[in-house]
Order: C-alpha cells, then sequence, then structure tokens
C-alpha cells in the first residue's frame, strides 16, 4: 500500500477524518448516556414526589403555574390531600431545585433537594438542616410558608445553616415560592389567593356565573 505523503492537504485530511470519527463516537456515547440520566432525573422526581406527600391514591397530571410544576394528590375518594411543587432558586454555587409536599391545609410535609451545587460540608446540609424535629429553630416540617419564612438574620425564626446564610436564604426562598405558586399568589406580594383543588375552581366560576345570572341591575347605581 502506497504511504500517503506528508503534505499540508494530506495531514489536513487526516485530522479532518480523525475529528469526524471521535465526534460521531462522542455523540453517540452522548445519546446514551443523556436517555440514562434522564431515566435517573425522572425516577428520582417520581420518588420525591411520592415522599414529601401524604398519604394518597393517585397523584393528577402536572399542573405548571408561573414556571413551577405542581402536582395535586388525592386520595381513594377523590378528595384533595395535598400537592407536591417542584421549585428551584439561585444559591451559593448555582440553582438548587426541591419538590416540597404540602398537605390540604398547606402546612409542609416534606421536602426533597432535587439537585444542588452548594459548597459541601456548608451549603449541601438544606438536604437534612431544615427538617430536624430535635431543634424547632431548623425544623419547617409542619409550618405554613406563607411567605414569612426567613433566617433569623432578616428577621425571621429560622435557624440558617452555620456559615452558609446565603445557601439558607436561597432555601427558604424556594420553598416560600413554591407556597405561593401553590395558591397563585405572587411570591412577592401574596396576593390574588386560589383553591388548590381545579374542582373547587371549577364550582367557584359556576357559583359566581349564577349569581351573574341572577343578579338584577338596580337603577338608582350607576355603572363605574
Amino acid at each position: 500500500m502506497k504511504k500517503l505523503e506528508s503534505t499540508l492537504k494530506n495531514m489536513m485530511l487526516s485530522l479532518t477524518c480523525i475529528t469526524v470519527v471521535a465526534a460521531a463516537a462522542l455523540a453517540g456515547v452522548n445519546m446514551l448516556t443523556e436517555e440514562t440520566i434522564n431515566a435517573q432525573k425522572e425516577a428520582q422526581k417520581q420518588a420525591a414526589i411520592s415522599a414529601v406527600l401524604p398519604a394518597h391514591a393517585r397523584v393528577a397530571d402536572a399542573d405548571e403555574v408561573n414556571g413551577l410544576v405542581i402536582y395535586r394528590a388525592y386520595d381513594a375518594d377523590e378528595q384533595f390531600v395535598g400537592a407536591a411543587v417542584q421549585t428551584e432558586t439561585d444559591g451559593f454555587g448555582g440553582k438548587i431545585k426541591l419538590m416540597v409536599g404540602f398537605d390540604a391545609e398547606s402546612k409542609i410535609v416534606d421536602y426533597a433537594i432535587l439537585e444542588q451545587t452548594e459548597t459541601p460540608g456548608l451549603g449541601t446540609h438544606i438536604v437534612e438542616w431544615f427538617k430536624n424535629a430535635d431543634k424547632p429553630g431548623q425544623n419547617i416540617i409542619g409550618r405554613i410558608a406563607d411567605g414569612a419564612m426567613k433566617v433569623s438574620k432578616d428577621g425571621g425564626d429560622v435557624d440558617a445553616i452555620t456559615a452558609a446564610t446565603i445557601s439558607s436564604r436561597a432555601f427558604l426562598t424556594a420553598v416560600n415560592a413554591a407556597y405561593a405558586t401553590l395558591h397563585g399568589q405572587d411570591a412577592a406580594s401574596g396576593s390574588t389567593k386560589q383553591l388548590p383543588a381545579p374542582e373547587a375552581e371549577q364550582n367557584v366560576e359556576l357559583e359566581n356565573q349564577a349569581e351573574e345570572v341572577t343578579a338584577e341591575p338596580n337603577p338608582n347605581v350607576s355603572p363605574e
């Protein structure tokens, strides 16, 4: 077999072939690993939903509100028992993604961290820090996250993680946002509250329509 001459053209051709083959191989590996990673993330998410919800018979299809995802749960009698909200915020080291579970009275049942890149040994304590039943100042389980949950340094009553105040603030911001989204509120103002179950919202709308039909106009009152 004749040896290729060592010319610039032949060198460029060889490098191009090597690059194409390497790129194709990497693309194939990426496709395989991406499917595996996505499957793992989905399994983790489903496990988190089940873990943070109260006892339930089924979980309804996801409902996206204000960029966050709500998973409403019902018992065997189709009564609303609670919801899991997938929420996120910017922490000290990057995005913090978590699932927060609420019962029918909007009290926090549990939470699960889905993704975080906080400082090892400091911010990473968010995984368990805020569910410590032995330390009420750290425990948010059973509370209503109505936007008032803040670390003590900011005038709140929640103990921040030692040397990780930014991570603690970010975590509580995400939990407060989950509650606000579940209730159709603006995360900052807390206005415009709604019922958590879609069926209840439909009933309210039907009642309002009935009132509009039956109400008689008052001739003594001028329209706005």
